[in-house]
């Protein structure tokens, strides 16, 4: 089958944006993507939008993205699986090209965040657990988090000091990056010292809600080549899979299962495995996140997170460095938009555009995108010819 590729890509700064609606943040991105490959928008054959609808006013949001992009009466959809919204998008646009519909889909992911409390969005997430079996004894992602911080420090040993190191590391490189909400480094000792939010996680383990949007232009093989050259990024691996909504019905809570299936299909479609992976960017919505990722991703062995970030293995220089870009830790979570921004990050690396943060020899890299507490999980991988 024909391979798909990236050939343009926008990105928003990620933060407070007061001075944009969901829809000029999205615009923003796709101006960017258009831009970026040289593209005309009248090649865009459809667009698929990335977004959680709860957060905005406005329903039926793709309906008013594609308006304002000006792009009726071409299709448009929206996809919502939380926190991974975003990569369901990338992966509903890969398969329409992949069937045949379409050549040339805009993939956009936009969230507006900070126009809601933090206890609306707190409520609101805590709605993704089971609201039969769990939410409805006042569950929240800092809590569910917290579940798995104590019960992997409890069977391997993690620290809490281990987790601080996540943190620093992605508050390091998100000062290197222009469109991260974050841009400035800490210590352990800070991020030790930061007020409690769910025992054992801190200020400084949690990420932070924030508005922002991301585009990536997925293209044909032959409308790749045609469009983008020797710049092409090609999506050659996509996994997705699923896990139960309530963590009661999971044996184990010191990672994702979601997450060590889709990483198998990924790497399986792509002919790779976790060695090969030059680069990764891992959905750090918690410091533990990035934890457990290395080793449901297979970058370490189970148990071994905490020293892989310790050994520095996670750093430009290290076996697998993640999150380059700052994670959503430094960066900030629109969660609609995430899943795009790695997609972004991931291209810019291999394409060798991500300046200080680059990777040397970047040329096959890898995202994680995780949708509520894991009852959703999408790895993408890419690869540069």
């Amino acid at each position: 089958m024909s391979r798909v590729g990236v050939v343009g890509i926008g990105h928003t700064v990620f933060g407070r944006r007061s001075d944009a609606t969901v829809q000029e943040l999205a615009f923003e991105a796709y101006r960017g993507a258009l831009a970026d490959g040289d593209l005309d928008p009248e090649l865009i054959e459809a667009t698929v939008i990335g977004s959680v609808p709860e957060y905005h006013k406005q329903r039926s949001l793709a309906g008013v993205i594609q308006e304002y992009l000006n792009l009726n009466p071409k299709p448009t959809w929206l996809t919502e699986v939380a926190c991974a919204s975003g990569s369901a998008a990338i992966r509903t646009a890969w398969m329409s090209i992949k069937a045949g519909v379409h050549d040339v889909v805009a993939v956009i992911g936009c969230q507006k965040m900070t126009e809601l409390e933090t206890a609306e969005i707190l409520a609101l997430m805590g709605r993704v657990g089971d609201v039969q079996w769990e939410s409805g004894f006042g569950t929240t992602f800092p809590g569910y988090y917290a579940m798995f911080a104590q019960r992997h420090m409890h069977e391997f040993g993690t620290t809490a000091e281990q987790l601080a190191q996540v943190a620093v590391k992605n508050h390091h490189y998100g000062a290197r990056n222009p469109k991260a909400l974050f841009r400035k480094e800490i210590t352990v000792e800070k991020a030790l010292a930061s007020d409690s939010v769910a025992n054992p996680l801190t200020v400084y383990d949690c990420c932070a809600n924030a508005d922002g949007a991301a585009c990536v232009i997925l293209a044909s093989e032959d409308a790749a080549r045609k469009l983008g050259g020797d710049r092409v990024v090609w999506l050659e691996g996509n996994g997705c899979a699923s896990a139960s909504m309530s963590v009661l019905r999971r044996p184990d809570l010191t990672g994702v299962p979601s997450a060590r299936e889709a990483a198998a299909q990924a790497y399986r479609m792509a002919g790779v495995s976790a060695s090969d992976i030059k680069v990764a960017e891992v959905h750090d919505c918690f410091t533990i996140a990035e934890i457990m990722a290395y080793e449901d991703l297979g970058f370490c062995e189970k148990g071994a997170g905490g020293s892989f970030i310790s050994d520095r293995q996670c750093y430009i220089g290290g076996s697998t460095p993640v999150n380059v870009d700052g994670g959503l830790k430094a960066k900030g979570h629109p969660v609609g938009a995430t899943g795009v921004s790695m997609a972004c990050e991931m291209v810019r690396q291999l394409r060798q555009e991500a300046g200080e943060r680059q990777v040397p020899q970047a040329d096959i890299g890898l995202t994680h995108n995780v949708g509520g507490i894991g009852q959703y999980c999408f790895v993408n991988i890419f690869m540069k010819d």
